[in-house]
């Protein structure tokens, strides 16, 4: 009698191989680098425009044209914000207006985005890193079952597969990875602002404007618009745009030494920034913070005192026109890409500059006087 005989076992799949990574004959019909416009209380967000002129450089590449995105409400001067988006780069602007429009909900917003896409087929969309761009960009690439890579640091085109590069930190932001969507369609990014540089606006540049409808009704929004009430304090801080940041690291101790960089903030009359563990801390307030985690920055001048440079907060303020660093550790990772390093104690090289640049702003204002 024959012994049974046990199934032989199914031939395993090499990792990462099955799957469907070509376009469909579909989805090849999708052309275009788009950026969705964020704009409130009449006033476009600064990553719109930055946005706008990193999709040109995109568009570029590709050979293929630029759209900007505008919903609103009928009194919100839509006009006006797409000639500025067209100075700033944008071929198209596709503008929807509609009353459900006026200022943000979700549910509107998703339905007009997602409409437009569906109809007009751009292969990337582009949206700002912001408490609205966040809450859209997951909603509409949800509903347009595509990918979205969140708070980018650098969008390329892929030589070979022409696909959107988009790159951010990882690995709590030790590490930088490169996600390409490859068989999905629109390709979806955020990036926060200052991220990327701010174009110039070219008056003379002309474009097309193209209206569509929303159609949709209020009942069948379950959010209700009623009322804004503005933060108080949020324009007491205001690193993103600061011209002068000075940040501390705990290489300052202790609070009573973290004194020290709002001393010589003070004299330079620029911002105070910190790293995490100093806002973990407790010495500063949480929009101090700098880095993966928190803003980013792109001042004239920042100052790091008692900072490593670490990846977290590098990529926050890698960007700086002219960058600082005030360290004991000559072998700290910050002296690899400060413009200036001062290998010293931190708590004895700010009051010195303090004391310098005191000495030197009074002096060049008794001239001018």
């Amino acid at each position: 009698m024959n012994a049974p005989t046990t199934p032989a076992a199914p031939a395993k799949r090499p990792a990462g191989r099955g799957r469907n990574l070509e376009l469909s004959e579909e989805l090849k019909a999708y052309k275009g680098v788009w950026v969705f416009v964020e704009h409130d209380r009449g006033h476009v967000h600064s990553v719109s425009w930055e946005l706008l002129g990193e999709a040109r450089k995109l568009a570029d590449t590709l050979g293929s044209p630029v759209g900007a995105v505008l919903l609103g409400g009928a009194d919100e001067h839509l006009d006006k914000f797409a000639a500025e988006a067209i100075s700033f780069g944008a071929d198209t602007v596709y503008i929807v207006t509609d009353p459900v429009l006026k200022g943000y909900r979700n549910e509107p917003f998703t339905k007009g985005l997602t409409d437009l896409v569906n109809k007009y087929k751009p292969e990337i969309l582009l949206l700002g890193a912001t408490s609205q761009g966040r809450d859209l960009a997951g909603s509409v690439a949800t509903t347009l079952l595509t990918g979205l890579t969140a708070d980018c640091t650098e969008l390329n085109i892929d030589p070979v597969s022409k696909a959107l590069a988009a790159t951010r930190p990882t690995f709590g932001g030790s590490l930088y990875c490169t996600i390409m969507t490859l068989a999905y369609r629109p390709q979806m990014a955020t990036v926060r602002p200052r991220v990327m540089l701010m174009p110039k606006a070219d008056s003379s540049r002309t474009g097309t404007l193209v209206h569509d409808t929303l159609g949709m009704v209020e009942t069948q929004i379950v959010t209700k618009l009623l009322d804004f009430i503005a933060d108080a304090h949020s324009n007491k801080i205001n690193l993103p745009y600061a011209d002068v940041i000075v940040s501390g690291g705990k290489g300052l101790k202790n609070p009573d030494n973290f004194k020290l960089v709002f001393e010589l903030a003070r004299v330079l009359g620029g911002e105070v920034g910190a790293t995490r563990p100093v806002v973990q801390a407790g010495w500063v307030e949480a929009e101090r913070q700098v880095g993966q985690t928190g803003k980013t920055v792109r001042p004239k001048l920042y100052i790091a005192a008692g900072i490593s440079g670490a990846v977290q907060h590098r990529v926050g303020m890698e960007g700086s026109d002219v960058i600082v660093a005030i360290n004991t550790d000559p072998n700290a990772p910050i002296f690899e890409f400060a413009h200036y390093g001062i290998v010293g104690n931190a708590m004895l090289v700010l009051p010195a500059l303090t004391k310098a640049f005191a000495e030197h702003l009074s002096k060049r204002s008794a001239l001018v006087a």
